[in-house]
Order: C-alpha cells, then structure tokens, then sequence
C-alpha cells in the first residue's frame, strides 16, 4: 500500500495548507480527499506535488506492505 502520511509532515515543515495546493497547483479537492484517504492517484499528481513542495517522492509516499 501507498501511503502519503509524508505528505502532511513535508507540507507542515514549509507551511503549505490544502487551500494553496488547490489554488496554486492545480490540484482539485477530489485528489486532495483521495491522498488523505491513501487512495490511488495518477503519477502526474505526483509529479506536481513534488513540484510545488519542491521536494523528492520519498517526501511525500512511501510503500507498507500489506500483511496477506
């Protein structure tokens, strides 16, 4: 599983809120919920966070895998 808990600890370090992501990167507040529910999202998602949190993916997911 792909879980984006570093996301909300990267974004806290540099002060970002949602509220900015939405507005100043396009990304909608469908994919906000999404991330906070650790669902999948597309790879370009990833690619405008790491942008506007000017930061490397590692920063913001990473993999736990699941006990089968």
């Amino acid at each position: 599983m792909i879980k984006f808990d570093r996301l909300w600890e990267t974004m806290k370090k540099k002060n970002i809120t949602t509220y900015y992501l939405r507005e100043k990167s396009g990304i909608d507040s469908k994919t906000v919920r999404r991330l906070k529910s650790n669902d999948n999202i597309e790879t370009k998602t990833l690619d405008k966070l790491c942008r506007v949190l000017n930061c490397r993916l590692e920063d913001i997911a990473e993999y736990i895998p699941e006990d089968d």
